[in-house]
């Protein structure tokens, strides 16, 4: 992988021990490559933290990566079918890796909290404390949906380069 994609992988890590959400960590890593500055980014995707809102359910890193595709090859035009198809197909190729690695999009399960225990899905954020670093695989899982998006990119550029005829 090209050394700027490296270092968005590390940063994506580095924002989420900076306290950023899982979900902002890596769309603020990623943001510049769109035009999009980091507070926008870090803004917009801050809702997503905790499984939306703490509320366990689709884990903050996969929410990055549907937004991310989005930003790379989403429709804007909405009459666009054979765009917007193409977004969701690359969404469900790189959700479907994500799953692969981790077991389940969903951050409950990921976190292994049983999904009726109210007092993981109220609205208070978790304190960021050395503890809290050790007990969870967050850091694990924003850099691997971090590096699930720059080898797509890697990939990508990689195929939209001419081929070298051998000598």
């Amino acid at each position: 992988m090209d050394k700027d994609l490296e270092e968005r992988v590390s940063l994506s890590v580095d924002n989420f021990m900076q306290g950023y959400g899982c979900c902002q960590s890596v769309v603020a890593a990623f943001a510049s490559l769109y035009g999009l500055d980091e507070i926008m980014a870090k803004r917009l995707a801050a809702g997503f933290g905790g499984g939306m809102g703490r509320l366990r359910m689709t884990c903050g890193t996969v929410s990055a990566l549907v937004m991310l595709v989005g930003l790379d090859c989403g429709q804007t035009e909405g009459a666009d079918r054979q765009g917007k198809s193409e977004c969701y197909r690359m969404v469900q190729q790189l959700l479907a890796k994500f799953k692969e690695l981790n077991g389940s999009l969903i951050c409950a399960e990921i976190l292994g909290i049983n999904g009726n225990d109210k007092a993981h899905t109220n609205y208070i954020a978790s304190e960021r404390t050395a503890q809290y670093y050790k007990t969870r695989p967050c850091a694990a899982k924003v850099e691997c949906a971090a590096r699930i998006f720059a080898q797509y990119l890697q990939d990508k550029r990689q195929q939209s380069q001419p081929m070298r005829a051998e000598k």
